[in-house]
């Protein structure tokens, strides 16, 4: 009993100090404190892996020479999980339990008689509690009932124009519920906590029908003028946009995750179970329902791992199960010519990824160590391939695959082969959101580093996003220079530069060249995006950043904008 106490009590003082920064979440919104909102996104991403490693460190010498005993860990399990029968956040404390045995007893794949891994998932745990839900019953009043909404909200903030707001979103609610037909609304429910990421806020709800439920949810924004009700986002689609996979984690205060993940699952049925913990910042939890997922999915099918559709990477090995929307990024043993750098710096490319801004256009990867997987489901080629390009990484140990560092992604379909297959209309807006990726990506400080099309995907939204990190880095890292003249015609023919040129050196005006566009699209780019080409727009992005800009991403259509 006492090391399953010794771990509880990691566990609560981890769970404490990520539940203070939370909470810091809805005083920054109301004062505009911008950059401490930035800072707080950080050292919460920071605080848990620290405080896990820390606990390990001290429970492992706790423990002395039983650390690595099974028989002592499978009695601390049981002690653990009776600790837990009056814990709000059960599943959460499981997945600490996890991440501190495995690493003591360096488990490689699943410990079925250790690990928590059969628990129930959050979506089975029921609606949450009135301690964190308003129910508004429904009698068309809209006005009346967004006006009671902002008045239980209570912000410390004053609206700009908060009865203008009302009656605006008001009126575009009862289109949208005129549109739709059918009975009327039950009742509205909302959750209590805000929704806090970067300079947006979020009340997140839903309409009660006789028939189930449709999302509600009112974003906010904080200008100097004051807060304003931005819109209301009744659409499953334009809402699962604001819990993409593309996007940095909401901070939300809650003591009980389990009901409020049932209640987001109940207007987002499509997303995953793991990428709505990830969603709201528990991506250690989300990283174990995503493997039970898995393992779920690897009993229930019989598809063999093959190589990912697309571009050989000259970094990464890239897999997938085909029935399976996930796809499995490992870093070769040795990079292909032209690419240069190594390993390591590979990694640091995606924990910067991991920390910064995502702003939608960045793919959130999940790092996996020691993962296990059964050796008759891969193809063999694939396998092939794994074991002579990343025999650093990948190994066979009896039946199974075991690889020891692998990145995760969201599946979806390289931009090149798009391009090739969809119609028309789909194609002409992929490209010009392409563009529309580059320069947001540039105003969150990032240069992605290689523009070919390879290295973008669209979404099943039809989002162009960014997901080859090997050569990204910071735009405040740069040197954008515009290309010298050549002094003869001699030079302009020689294939090597006729100037010097630094690592970091950046020429806009190559842009044109390696994107790789047909022409008829390389002039509707231009079109749209000509000053990408040139070096004052990303001399100004620098300057901007280096002055300490906050930029404004909306995730969904604003009032005032025509949809996209």
């Amino acid at each position: 009993m006492r090391g399953a106490l010794a771990v509880y009590s990691a566990c609560v003082k981890v769970r404490r100090a990520f539940d203070d920064i939370t909470r810091r979440a809805r005083g920054r919104f109301e004062q505009r404190d911008w950059h401490g909102m930035q800072s707080d996104a950080v050292e919460r991403l920071e605080v848990t892996p620290r405080l896990v490693a820390l606990a390990v460190e001290r429970l492992g010498s706790l423990m002395g020479r039983r650390r690595a005993d099974h028989d002592f860990w499978r009695a601390i399990h049981g002690a653990y999980a009776a600790l837990l029968e009056e814990d709000p956040d059960p599943q959460l404390a499981k997945t600490f339990f996890n991440s501190v045995s495995r690493r003591l007893l360096g488990t490689v794949g699943l410990a079925a008689d250790i690990d928590f891994f059969t628990s129930a998932t959050g979506t089975e745990e029921g609606d949450p509690d009135r301690e964190i839900l308003c129910r508004y019953p429904w009698d068309g009043d809209v006005v009346a009932l967004l006006d009671r909404m902002l008045a239980d909200l209570d912000l410390a903030a004053t609206f700009r124009d908060r009865e203008g707001d009302i009656k605006r979103v008001a009126a575009l609610m009862v289109r949208h519920l005129t549109a739709q037909g059918g009975p009327p609304p039950l009742a509205v429910e909302m959750l209590r906590p805000l929704f806090v990421r970067n300079k947006g806020a979020y009340m997140v709800g839903r309409f009660c029908l006789p028939a189930g439920y449709r999302p509600l949810v009112l974003p906010l924004v904080h200008p100097p003028a004051g807060v304003g009700l931005d819109t209301a986002l009744l659409d499953e689609d334009l809402v699962s946009i604001v819990f993409s996979f593309a996007r940095s984690y909401f901070h939300v205060a809650c003591a009980r995750h389990g009901g409020l993940i049932h209640f987001l699952g109940s207007i987002l049925p499509l997303k995953p179970v793991a990428e709505l913990y990830i969603a709201i910042g528990h991506h250690k939890h989300g990283k174990t329902e995503m493997y039970r997922s898995l393992r779920r999915h690897l009993d229930s099918s019989d598809d063999a791992f093959v190589t990912a559709a697309g571009s050989r990477g000259m970094v990464m090995l890239v897999f997938t199960l085909p029935s399976y929307d996930i796809v499995f990024k490992i870093i070769r043993d040795r990079f292909d010519r032209p690419k240069t750098g190594t390993r390591g710096m590979v990694m640091e490319r995606y924990r910067l990824v991991f920390k910064h801004d995502r702003v939608g256009r960045l793919v959130d990867a999940q790092e996996f160590t020691r993962l296990r997987l059964p050796h008759q489901r891969f193809d063999h080629e694939l396998l092939d391939d794994l074991l002579q390009n990343a025999a650093l990484t990948v190994h066979l140990e009896g039946d199974d695959v075991v690889i020891d560092h692998v990145y995760t992604e969201r599946r979806m379909t390289p931009l090149n082969i798009f391009i090739r297959r969809e119609k028309e209309p789909g194609i002409r807006a992929a490209v010009v959101d392409y563009g529309n990726a580059i320069r947001e990506l540039a105003a969150a400080n990032i240069f992605p580093g290689d523009f070919l099309l390879k290295n973008f995907g669209v979404t099943r939204h039809g989002r162009v996003v960014f997901y080859d990190y090997d050569e990204l880095c910071l735009v405040t890292d740069c040197r954008f220079r515009r290309m010298p003249p050549p002094r003869c015609p001699e030079e302009e023919l020689d294939p090597e530069p006729w100037f010097a040129v630094q690592g970091n050196d950046i020429f806009p005006e190559e842009f044109r060249r390696f994107i790789g566009l047909p022409q008829n699209l390389a002039e509707l780019f231009a079109r749209h995006h000509g000053d990408l080409f040139t070096v004052a727009f990303w001399r100004d992005q620098q300057e901007r950043h280096r002055r300490g800009e906050f930029m404004d991403f909306f995730p969904y259509p604003r009032v005032a904008d025509p949809p996209s």
